[in-house]
């Protein structure tokens, strides 16, 4: 029997030594209430201690929105299994999220895994089955060969296992117990049935809920209102009430980071192109969304990833190639315009918003024509990290499930970073000062992304920056494109731990790619 209950009513139901696992998309679906009262609790009383997070996105601590920093204490969690962690600081307090600054100095046990294997692992878990073998993490990070997905010493067991069947290899990502499912919702009636008509994603909010109340455990579902018995629409219904134990309502509940609601992020209203448009200014990063927008071809399904990929689809507006393009993200929107910044996961005006498990089906099968996206490092051979670096630790995310299958993939990102000041203008690129990060190193932190893998699948691979191309090929990375402007040896080769081949000849980037625009991309296919 469901009941509608305070936060901290609901913060009682966690007890020692329990798992939890809770939704959130950063600031979308982030079940903020809920998670503050069960800190309140541990404040006050000193449990419940000793958990298990699993989150398969980061959940909130970005802005004025904490989440799982709720929870991110000595004493009260013990071990961390996430998809995504928020990464870099917040721009209020100036001090990163506490779940982060936990993992790097070794003071809680910490996994990162794909976002679509835990999402699948909740559904196997769900089904009483033996959880999730796959091969998706081959010869990445996650694989137990490179590591398992842990992320600090302290962290030993080894949680992902390399198994074999019918002669190949796959990564089993082992299942266990849900006691606890926090989940957000936008409207609950009495008996616990879950709408969420105002949000941008559905994420695992179903397969969570799932996989809590098949564990014998108890769900908690935010919402921002209750509805009378009988009252929902059943074709809305995204969580039925009988796996809902407790609601908490949070009236004032935000639909993404910085959004209180946006009507055409959850499909309520679609707004007229004109308003979506905002032209991007002409710096490095707009060279770099143009250049990797002419490698795309019309009528792709094109997955964006977070970070500079984002701005591709606003150069996509800006050019008129919107009927050109689909654009999908990895948390269920399809169609639209992605948000960027910690906005990403949603799109304003999508055709479709799909469960964030079946989504990962589809991706990690292969459905998506072209990925864009942001890369961290890069070696020689052409494999990439994005998920750990010094002092930081983005998580993968959905990158490893996205550049699985992919059959097309564009990296796009600054040459270096931390500082990098650079002038477009004229169809040239002049640098005034380097950032004090080189991208492409002789040793990566972490492999996200196997090239050997990669190659071996048919992928085609291409790296753009805003001074230089390069292509993948069974040989490693190869030179191709050279920005007008630049120097070879001084800013490009001397900022490499390695020595690309260089094509021959080696072309010029396009000087439209850096005059203000539009300035007429043109498609592969064009």
């Amino acid at each position: 029997m469901t009941r509608v209950v305070s936060g901290d009513e609901a913060a009682l139901a966690v007890g020692n030594g329990q798992t939890l696992t809770v939704c959130g998309v950063v600031g979308a679906l982030c079940p903020a209430s809920v998670l503050a009262a069960i800190g309140r609790r541990f404040e006050q009383t000193g449990e419940p201690r000793d958990l298990t997070l699993v989150f398969p996105v980061a959940v909130g601590d970005v802005w004025d929105l904490p989440g799982m920093d709720h929870l991110a204490r000595d004493g009260m969690t013990r071990r961390m299994i996430g998809g995504s962690w928020v990464i870099g600081s917040n721009p209020q307090t100036g001090r990163r999220a506490r779940a982060t600054e936990m993992v790097l100095e070794n003071r809680v046990e910490a996994y990162n895994w794909p976002i679509g294997a835990l999402m699948h692992l909740h559904r196997e878990i769900a089904g009483g089955r033996a959880g999730v073998i796959t091969p998706i993490g081959l010869d990445t990070f996650v694989d137990p060969r490179h590591g398992g997905g842990k992320l600090n010493e302290r962290t030993t067991e080894d949680l992902v296992e390399l198994v074999e069947l019918g002669g190949t290899e796959y990564l089993w990502y082992r299942p266990f117990p849900i006691d606890v499912a926090i989940i957000r919702g936008t409207t609950a009636d009495i008996d616990g049935n879950l709408t969420l008509e105002h949000e941008g994603t559905f994420s695992g909010v179903l397969a969570q809920a799932m996989a809590a109340h098949n564990s014998g455990g108890v769900v908690i579902a935010q919402v921002a209102r209750v509805a009378e018995r009988g009252s929902l629409d059943p074709q809305r219904v995204r969580v039925p009430g009988e796996l809902v134990d407790l609601v908490v309502v949070d009236p004032e509940q935000v639909q993404a980071t910085g959004i209180i609601f946006d009507p055409t992020i959850s499909g309520t209203t679609r707004a007229p192109l004109a308003v979506l448009r905002r032209p991007p200014p002409l710096d490095p990063n707009t060279v770099v969304a143009r250049r990797a927008l002419a490698e795309l071809r019309r009528d792709q399904t094109v997955i964006i990833g977070f970070g500079a990929p984002a701005i591709v689809p606003q150069v996509v507006l800006e050019e008129g190639l919107e009927e050109a393009v689909r654009f999908t993200v990895e948390h269920g929107a399809v169609g639209g315009v992605p948000l960027g910044g910690f906005q990403f996961g949603s799109s304003a005006n999508p055709e479709a918003i799909v469960d964030g498990a079946a989504h990962f089906d589809y991706i990690g099968g292969g459905g998506m024509d072209a990925a864009c996206l942001a890369f961290a490092e890069a070696d020689a051979e052409g494999n990439v990290n994005v998920s750990k670096l010094p002092g930081l630790i983005p998580g993968c995310g959905g990158f490893v499930d996205i550049t699985h299958r992919v059959g097309r993939i564009v990296y796009c990102g600054l040459f270096t970073t931390g500082g990098l000041q650079a002038e477009v203008a004229d169809g040239r690129l002049r640098i005034a000062r380097e950032g004090k990060h080189v991208k492409f190193v002789r040793d990566l932190h972490h492999r996200t992304y196997s090239a050997r893998r990669g190659l071996g699948r048919g992928q085609r691979v291409t790296f753009v920056t805003e001074r230089a191309v390069f292509e993948l090929t069974t040989e490693g990375l190869i030179l191709t494109e050279l920005a007008e402007g630049i120097d070879l040896e001084d800013q490009v080769l001397a900022l490499m731990q390695f020595r690309p081949r260089l094509a021959q000849p080696l072309r010029r980037m396009d000087p439209m790619f850096f005059r203000s625009g539009p300035i007429g991309v043109r498609l592969v296919s064009e």
